[in-house]
């Protein structure tokens, strides 16, 4: 035999006992692919929360492949359970049959990533860091798929090595925290292993360690973007371009970098009308800002998630001269792993002359149950002659008896024209698992009231002192009360402005539950005694009120087997002005989606609000008090054309009046005192639409066409003005912008 012919016959013996590697997703689990693969079996009930094993016989397969961490599923169902197939957007929830993957790559407790896959192949994934705080911002690169038999549906997944950074590993292995569940959408019934509850103190840190072997895999990717717009306003047009680029080696180093960023034009925001003190927070929906972001993400300043240290809507947006929002030129972000020390750089800089430069350092180390970090920000604005540094230092403990402690120490040094102002603050959130169902809270928060987060953070304010306490238990009820399991939470707030001057006491209770039908419903009481406003006047002097209540209730109804429609309502009364808990408001939300099939619904949200007693803020000391009413319509139909394509449209108009009934006066005692003259009633309306059609071309890949239109309108009047059902009906004429969009953004990896 020739030697080549040796050769080729020792290769082939060689492959021929080399396990296969190579899984094709295809949704159908081919047992050849899978035979390595390690088979979970013990899915046990987290929801309800009986740990009882899975009703319905549920399989799933895990294994590390070169090309990254496969998993599949096989959910059996009988044909008495109705199986959901509900096509949805990306992210979009929905009580459909689905799968969900949740993955620690670190195995430290520290960020989790969560993929999720439908009966009808839709997907969603998110980013999980503080052990329970889900983002939905982030869209990974995995493959997926599924299919169905008459009874059963699998998935597989197939989730690559690179989608995000991670440690080498040691000694040639890597150590995985993984927890997968099944949901069956009829009944709202999860499964899990390791059956362990995502509202639990203990989350991320409670999955299952894996170890598989220490596969990495680099990836250079190129994402360029064009985007041609018209206004028909105007009529002027606008061509703008841009490129991201990601750069990964390996999982220990990543490299993200932009000119001019994608902006997400197609994502508009939510229509919201704000009068208050506290500015209103919106997500970040532009790609370069969401990817590999949540390394930076360092919550601070209350229990809402919102709060944060690194707030990246802040870059590009209104510059505090006054002259508008600025464009971003360009922008770079590091992130990756000396050992077991975690770092992150982040860089952003704003075109023109008014233009801030952001910067900021992350870096975490992590010990067996404990985990120090340190994050840097600085924002230079020169328009104005401001620098703003933010330092922190965050501490973790996850304790095995239940117990998980996070902690914060915060400092802000601004220097602006030639002064300097600098302050401090620290929160300590300590969550308990006793066990039998029951679950303790303890959180105490302290806000300098010269700490100054929001050059870079978001911070809804400062000046304050709180301590909250909570005790929840989880009954899981008998199905015939129509229950899967209830919530029950007491909670008690203290809160003190950091002068020590008291500001509220307050109590609220609230009610959770999972409905056999796998809707949810939830009920909330609150309401305290007399109470100071301290933020209502900006700086002019705060408002003692008389106590305040509030009665929240919501229900959601999926849709069943038999009936095309499933239902969203809630009501809510609410006194919170100065005449007390008798002069309270009602509001009531109705939203109907209709499902003319699996991958065609329409909604309609109709809002009705009235408000006898709506305290506002004039100028100054200088208040008063309106009788207010709401109208807002929310419209939304999807249309999921095939797997790549679909058509979006949403409407959202809204109709307010407020009739002035009197004008008052903050003294300096915090009391209200009536001022004579006459205070104008006010009107307002506006209105978003828009329509959009997007076909995936690739993964990540989008062409986008839509159609954009809106406004806003605002009046005084010392005669009255028209009602809410006037000006809502009023907003449809609006037309202060209207735009036909066009958006080609293109990801090339190599």
């Amino acid at each position: 035999m020739f030697p080549w012919k040796r050769a080729a016959l020792l290769l082939f013996l060689l492959m021929a006992a080399t396990p296969a590697k190579s899984i094709e997703i295809d949704g159908k689990i081919d047992p050849t692919e899978w035979r390595d693969a390690e088979r979970i079996t013990d899915f046990r009930l987290n929801q309800p929360m009986s740990l009882a094993p899975a009703p319905y016989p549920t399989e799933a397969w895990l294994m590390a492949t070169p090309k990254g961490l496969a998993v599949a599923f096989r959910c059996t169902q009988p044909a008495s359970i109705a199986r959901t197939r509900q096509r949805t957007q990306r992210d979009e929830f929905a009580p459909h049959d689905r799968v969900n993957v949740y993955l620690d790559f670190d195995g430290d407790g520290r960020i989790g990533y969560h993929l999720r896959v439908s009966l009808s192949d839709g997907i969603g994934d998110a980013t999980i860091a503080n052990e329970n705080e889900i983002s939905g911002d982030w869209d990974g690169h995995w493959l997926h798929a599924t299919s169905e038999t008459e009874s059963d549906w699998s998935a597989e997944l197939l989730i690559p090595w690179h989608i995000a950074p991670m440690r080498e590993g040691e000694n040639g292995k890597r150590r995985l925290g993984i927890m997968l569940d099944r949901v069956v959408g009829a009944t709202g019934e999860r499964m899990a292993w390791p059956a362990i509850e995502f509202l639990g103190p203990r989350f991320i840190s409670g999955f299952n360690k894996v170890e598989v072997p220490a596969y990495s895999q680099s990836l250079l990717a190129l994402t360029p973007y064009a985007v041609g717009l018209y206004d028909n306003v105007d009529g002027s047009s606008d061509v703008s371009t841009g490129l991201d680029l990601y750069w990964k080696p390996s999982g220990r180093f990543q490299l993200g970098a932009t000119i001019n960023p994608d902006f997400g034009q197609v994502e508009s925001d939510r229509l919201t009308v704000n009068f208050g003190a506290i500015e209103t927070f919106y997500d970040e929906k532009r790609p370069f800002f969401t990817e590999n972001q949540r390394p930076f993400d360092v919550s601070f300043g209350s229990l809402d998630s919102s709060n944060r240290l690194i707030h990246t809507r802040r870059i590009g947006s209104l510059t505090a001269d006054g002259g508008g929002s600025t464009d971003v030129g360009a922008a770079v972000k590091f992130n990756g792993n000396i050992g077991r020390l975690n770092y992150g750089i982040f860089a952003a800089d704003e075109d023109g002359a008014a233009g801030r430069a952001f910067y900021a350092l992350r870096a975490t180390r992590d010990f067996a149950a404990q985990g120090l970090g340190m994050l840097w920000t600085r924002v230079d604005n020169s328009g104005i002659d401001r620098r703003a540094d933010v330092y922190a230092l965050d501490h973790r403990w996850t304790l095995a008896q239940g117990w998980s402690i996070r902690s914060a120490v915060v400092g802000s040094r601004i220097e602006a024209d030639g002064a300097r102002m600098h302050d401090s603050g620290a929160q300590l959130r300590v969550n308990v698992d006793n066990g039998n169902d029951w679950r303790q809270q303890l959180y105490l928060l302290h806000l300098g009231a010269d700490l100054s987060l929001n050059d870079f953070g978001y911070l809804a304010r400062n000046n304050l002192n709180e301590a909250r306490y909570s005790v929840s238990r989880r009954f899981t009820a008998p199905r015939t009360a129509g229950y899967a399991a209830i919530d029950w939470e007491l909670e008690m707030a203290h809160l003190r402005d950091d002068r020590g001057n008291a500001l509220v006491t307050q109590a609220k209770v609230n009610r959770a539950g999972n409905l056999l039908n796998g809707g949810q419903d939830y009920l909330s009481l609150s309401g305290s005694g007399s109470y100071i406003d301290d933020l209502i006047t900006r700086g002019n002097g705060s408002v003692r009120l008389p106590p305040k209540l509030s009665v929240y209730y919501e229900r959601f109804s999926p849709k069943q087997e038999n009936r095309s429609v499933d239902w969203f309502w809630y009501a809510r009364y609410f006194a919170e002005g100065p005449d007390g808990v008798d002069s309270g408001g009602v509001e009531l939300y109705v939203e109907p989606k209709y499902h003319f099939s699996d991958h065609l619904n329409v909604s309609a949200g109709l809002l009705v609000q009235r408000n006898p007693d709506w305290l506002l803020w004039l100028d100054g000391d200088r208040l008063a008090t309106y009788a207010s009413d709401l109208v807002q319509l929310n419209l939304s139909s999807v249309w999921m054309i095939g797997s790549r394509q679909e058509l979006r449209v949403r409407l959202e108009a809204l109709g307010l009046d407020a009739d002035a009934r009197r004008g008052l006066r903050a003294r300096a005692d915090a009391t209200l005192v009536p001022i004579a003259g006459p205070v104008a009633d006010f009107a307002l309306r506006t209105l978003g639409f828009q329509i959009r059609y997007r076909y995936e071309l690739a993964p990540l890949s989008h062409l986008y066409i839509a159609y954009v239109r809106g406004g806003s309108f605002a009046n005084e009047s010392l005669g009255g003005v028209r009602g809410a059902g006037e000006e809502f009906l009023d907003a449809f004429s609006l037309r202060d912008s209207e735009q036909l969009l066009i958006k080609l953004v293109y990801r090339f990896e190599i």
